[in-house]
């Protein structure tokens, strides 16, 4: 009877029969059970588009969440790595069904990502010795298993950079590298056309006030990662930094700092008795920061990113403030500072630095180089 039917339908439609032979070339269908018992392994894009979603549901409701990758040496005789053990192993000890294995990098890092729980106990999220057990001692010896933790980073802690990683496409990457291409000649010409300016600041400061011509501090850089940034000495030395603490904290928790100026900043100090005089000139002009060059050539700083804070500021950080730290590296100028500079609120800020950040381009960053001397001129809200 099937073949009678066969030709029949071939016989009305020469297309239907190519479909009937297709029919029976199919695999037996899998039960329910065993599609159950199979464990789904997206791709690397998918999987850091997961991370990415996974990173921001932990900063918003400040949860935490495990990464476990397994890298994997290749066969020497067959240049091949050990892949489909170790993921039928994976798969097998893996305990919840909300765990999300797929490729960190395709063919090259394995991932697992678990969801709303702790590193404190490692048995609970990965059981290493069941997965031991599972391959050859041989095979075994060719793996490398890790645990990233993603919480709120402690005071002083740097952000383990694997945990930020989302997909990044090709035209990412160019623009990552074109930046830096940019920084590094940008920089370099700026450095060379506003050196006799800088000789006749360090003039300027030396000869009016006591200490040295530079102000050393230790700032937060791209994913926690202190560095020490260069400014012309606007303050007198030895001065108590905790006129700073205090104010800096009311402007965090959204309170109305008080000191502020009222009237053209409200969140800056306002007659700050710390500033020497020409130290006033020089951070209402923001010429105080042409040192900052320098840092932009070492590679800790960009011409255009958020503004690198202070270690109390991010102890101070709600969870997700630290994406300003995340997802661009900071710099001299940027969006918040061609917007208002401190005449907007703090989360006002962390708003446009994530703008800036989401949105960051070549064109974009020219608009802002090219806003900053309108800017920096004017003198409004500046710090």
């Amino acid at each position: 009877m099937p073949d009678t039917l066969a030709g029949s339908l071939h016989a009305l439609s020469p297309r239907a029969a190519p479909r009937a032979r297709i029919v029976r070339q199919r695999p037996a269908a899998r039960s329910r059970s065993q599609w159950r018992s199979r464990r789904l392994i997206v791709g690397e894009r998918l999987f850091r588009d997961a991370l990415g979603r996974e990173r921001k549901r932990a900063d918003r409701f400040a949860g935490s969440f495990v990464l476990v990758t397994v890298s994997c040496e290749p066969d020497r005789r067959s240049d091949a790595p050990l892949w489909k053990p170790m993921i039928d192993a994976l798969s097998a000890v893996a305990r919840r069904e909300t765990d999300i294995v797929g490729w960190l990098e395709q063919a090259s890092v394995l991932g697992m990502i678990v969801p709303a729980i702790d590193a404190t106990d490692a048995s609970s999220i990965c059981d290493v010795d069941a997965l031991a057990t599972r391959l050859n001692e041989e095979s075994w010896s060719r793996f490398s298993i890790r645990l990233h933790r993603y919480s709120r980073p402690r005071p002083g802690e740097q952000v383990d950079p694997l945990l930020q990683m989302s997909y990044a496409s090709t035209r990412t990457r160019r623009h990552r590298a074109l930046k830096r291409a940019v920084d590094m000649t940008t920089g370099a010409l700026l450095l060379g056309l506003s050196l006799p300016l800088c000789l006749v600041i360090a003039a300027l400061v030396k000869l009016t006030s006591a200490g040295p011509v530079f102000f050393r501090q230790v700032r937060v850089g791209e994913f926690g990662k202190p560095f020490t940034m260069l400014k012309f000495r606007t303050m007198r030395e030895d001065n108590d930094d905790a006129i700073h603490r205090d104010f800096v904290n009311q402007l965090i928790t959204g309170a109305t700092p008080s000191g502020g100026d009222a009237v053209d900043a409200p969140f800056k100090i306002a007659n700050d008795p710390r500033v020497t005089p020409t130290g006033r000139l020089l951070r209402k002009t923001s010429l105080d920061e042409l040192p900052q060059i320098w840092n932009v050539l070492r590679g800790e700083m960009s011409l255009v990113g958020p503004r690198p804070p202070l270690q109390y500021e991010v102890d101070q950080y709600q969870p997700w403030h630290y994406r300003r730290l995340l997802e661009a590296k900071p710099g001299i100028t940027g969006l918040w500072q061609v917007s208002g500079r401190s005449r907007t609120t703090f989360d006002e800020m962390v708003r446009l630095d994530l703008r800036y950040a989401k949105s960051s381009s070549p064109w974009a960053d020219v608009k802002i180089l090219l806003a900053t001397p309108s800017a920096a001129m004017s003198g409004k809200g500046a710090r």
